[in-house]
């Protein structure tokens, strides 16, 4: 076993360690693998250096099987594995891991267009410079996916490991195959909750943020997609993660269609290297939602009954598209999903994976979801339907990126966006006015 491989850029719990106790202590006195604590106290307060942790609350006691002592846990990482006060993190101290020598280790045939390829260029300068950061600000459907293919290509060229962190299982799977078809000789392996594909060798690592928690100074080029995503945003520990899962030398490349007000501010003011894409791949303008009021939807929705204007839509649209039916809660989801006699899929389903399968090969004509598939998948073929858009969770961002749902292939680049409310809201106004901003830029290019 090549020990560099399995352990370099890890920063693993001792039941993560794939080796037995002998090799363990063999690789601590030949100096090739280090510890340290994994809770760290201070003045009576701890700090979890696993997950980076330092909330008071998350931190509890339990009776420690091995020493037979009570020692303090952290509860924020729990799911990824429990990490007690008593035991050591490990992390590699030997030689750096080689990657075979590649020459052309892209096997994509596509053609990029003019908007990709300056991306393209832009990306791979970004590397070559080590730039610290680098924005890219394109549309739902501009084709972020191949606009890196350049940049990755150039990284594998250089014996380099890249990392690319999303925040969802189902952008993982969808990537996975994607890569494998454009790098066929490179080790790349897909990390999250249960993957199959986890080989702990990978030279281009594609994971949920989350399973960064499992490594140190590991990446030369880490791409962060979706990066305005909850739950990227909305938690700390996970920018904690991506950075520590970065060399000290290592360049960063954001991807988002919606940046948030944060975002566009370091933008604003030249802050964050940015390169903006307001068009879509196939050259066609992003579809624009529109808004449909239901007086008493709630009502509707909470006894069952049929919306009139979803009624509507689903009489009068001529079938040649899939439908996807955003709902914002899982009580409205079985609610939908009875009425419509249509299959469900929601973040805890045990058959996620599956049904969104079904649905992309298209044996499901219709798919209620609630915001698991805003962003990230792409379905070649599909209206839209937001049923309650008014509702909270659906803030500007994930309105724009539903719409993204629509229109994406060069065949049917066209798509019906409805917006099913009982009152407009500011981010229904905000999603549409965003939109209509993109396709003006994009028609002016």
């Amino acid at each position: 076993m090549n020990f560099t491989d399995v352990l370099a850029g890890k920063l693993l719990l001792p039941q993560e360690i794939p080796l037995s106790i002998p090799t363990i202590a063999y690789l601590q006195r030949t100096n090739q693998i280090s510890q340290l604590p994994s809770i760290k106290q201070k003045y009576n307060r701890y700090q979890c250096l696993r997950c980076g942790n330092s909330k008071q609350s998350l931190f509890a006691n339990l009776p420690c099987a091995r020493c037979h002592n009570r020692h303090v846990y952290c509860r924020h990482c729990i799911a990824t594995g429990r990490v007690l006060a008593c035991e050591n993190l490990t992390i590699w101290a030997g030689d750096p891991p080689t990657w075979p020598k590649q020459i052309k280790p892209c096997n994509w045939k596509g053609t990029l267009t003019k908007h990709q390829r300056q991306a393209a260029e832009t990306l791979k300068n970004a590397l070559e410079s080590r730039q610290p950061e680098q924005l890219v600000w394109a549309v739902c459907g501009s084709g972020k996916t191949e606009m890196l293919f350049p940049v990755i290509e150039a990284a594998i060229k250089d014996n380099l490991r890249i990392g690319i962190a999303t925040p969802r299982a189902d952008v993982v799977r969808e990537l996975f195959p994607r890569m494998h078809q454009a790098f066929p000789q490179t080790a790349i392996e897909a990390l999250y909750a249960d993957s199959p594909d986890r080989t702990g060798t990978g030279q281009l690592v594609i994971s949920t943020t989350h399973q960064l928690i499992r490594y140190q100074e590991a990446f030369d080029l880490m791409i962060i997609d979706e990066i305005d995503a909850f739950p990227f945003h909305h938690d700390s520990t996970l920018p904690f993660l991506a950075n520590r899962a970065c060399k000290k030398v290592a360049s960063k490349i954001y991807l988002t269609a919606t940046p948030r007000p944060s975002q566009q501010k370091q933008i604003t003011k030249k802050k964050l290297p940015t390169i903006f894409i307001p068009v879509r791949y196939h050259g066609h303008p992003l579809p624009i939602p529109q808004p449909q009021i239901e007086w008493n939807l709630k009502k509707k929705l909470e006894r069952g009954n049929t919306p009139n204007a979803l009624q509507q839509f689903m009489d009068n649209r001529p079938n040649i598209r899939q439908l996807l039916i955003f709902v914002p809660s899982i009580a409205i989801l079985d609610k939908a999903s009875t009425l419509l006699n249509a299959v469900s899929v929601h973040a805890g389903d045990p058959d996620r994976k599956e049904k969104v399968l079904d649905f992309r090969q298209k044996k499901l004509d219709i798919l209620v979801t609630t915001t698991i598939l805003e962003r990230g998948v792409t379905f070649p073929s599909v209206d839209v339907v937001v049923l309650d858009a008014g509702h909270g969770v659906f803030d500007e961002a994930a309105l724009v990126q539903i719409a993204g749902r629509a229109g994406r292939s060069p065949e049917d680049p066209t798509g019906e966006v409805v917006l099913i409310h009982q009152g407009k809201t500011n981010a229904i106004e905000q999603a549409i006015a965003q939109i209509k901003m993109m396709n003006r830029k994009g028609a002016n290019l």
